[in-house]
């Protein structure tokens, strides 16, 4: 793995490629890239036949470089660093301080690459990559860029074994909060492979990393509590506190006052065989209506009478 340190002191861990699998990218893009020039010079052959001798040479020439040289640069500035063959391997060219690539680093690649790698077949660029330590050829090494792996194999998780049932929820009332997160990481690391370790070198280092996590808590172990249940007691007692703080009900928000209408009451069934027991409704009488008074008759309107005068045509 390499060490690779960033501007704002940031360590990657970036993994480079080695010969092999940078040799069958090269191989599979050099593939591609032969098959593409032989189509197109079939269909420039074709196409330039009614020209002169001097004009298909030209042409020639001209295709040649630009599968050449001009392709791999235009392939690996536009991809950043990922051709076909390295997509396929799952390699990818970085910088140096692990960014992608762009044009100039491209170039540079490219142009070495055309002796390193055409010229000389390849035979540069093994040995270059054999003597660096991160598998660098020269090209890599003049445009400052490296070419990592991208699909790294994942590591199983081991889960931490338990406890002895006699020792859970003894350590309820420990103070965890000066122990540091690399002291968790290295006990975690040593409670899922104590079972691959010698007997004699896991005991002492339960012992150790024992010491120092009472060193951190300053309450000692139980006597007769070997070292590593007790780092597994401590462990999981961590791990209930966090999963209680991960699940811990969400703080009341500013609609916590807010309470729904309670259900109203069911009503009550009667028991079988039994009628349930309704009170008499009291009969209230209407109260009388109101004399109404009445109404004056309305005389009849009179049709004007039409008086003789008519508008004139």
């Amino acid at each position: 793995m390499s060490d690779l340190v960033t501007g704002d002191a940031v360590v990657l861990g970036l993994r480079p490629a080695r010969l092999p699998s940078r040799g069958l990218a090269i191989l599979l893009d050099l593939a591609v890239y032969v098959t593409g020039y032989v189509l197109i010079s079939v269909g420039l052959t074709v196409a330039t036949a009614s020209l002169d001798l001097a004009a298909q040479a030209a042409v020639a020439v001209a295709t040649f470089l630009l599968f050449l040289v001009g392709v791999p640069i235009a392939v690996e500035t536009l991809s950043h660093g990922r051709s076909l063959g390295k997509l396929a391997c799952g390699l990818r060219v970085v910088r140096d301080d692990g960014g992608p690539i762009r044009f100039r680093h491209a170039l540079v690649r490219g142009s070495m690459g055309v002796v390193e790698l055409i010229l000389t077949f390849g035979s540069i660029a093994c040995i270059a990559s054999l003597v660096s330590a991160r598998g660098r050829r020269l090209g890599d090494v003049f445009a400052g860029t490296l070419v990592v792996r991208e699909r790294v194999p994942g590591t199983r998780v081991m889960p931490v074994p338990p406890p002895p049932p006699w020792l859970a929820g003894r350590f309820t009332g420990l103070d965890l909060s000066a122990v540091p997160d690399g002291l968790w990481l290295a006990i975690r690391q040593y409670l899922t492979r104590m079972n691959q370790l010698d007997p004699q070198i896991g005991a002492t280092m339960a012992v150790r990393l024992a010491d120092d996590l009472v060193a951190r808590t300053g309450a000692p172990p139980p006597a007769g509590v070997p070292a590593a249940a007790f780092l597994m007691a401590v462990v999981h007692e961590r791990q209930t506190r966090d999963a209680a703080r991960a699940f811990r009900p969400a703080p009341a928000g500013p609609g916590a006052g807010y309470a729904p209408a309670p259900a109203p009451a069911p009503m009550p069934m009667p028991m079988p065989g039994t009628m349930p027991v309704v009170a008499p409704v009291p009969y209230v009488a209407p109260a009388p209506a109101a004399p109404v008074a009445p109404v004056a008759p309305v005389p009849p309107v009179e049709a004007p009478r039409a008086g003789g005068f008519a508008p004139p045509a």
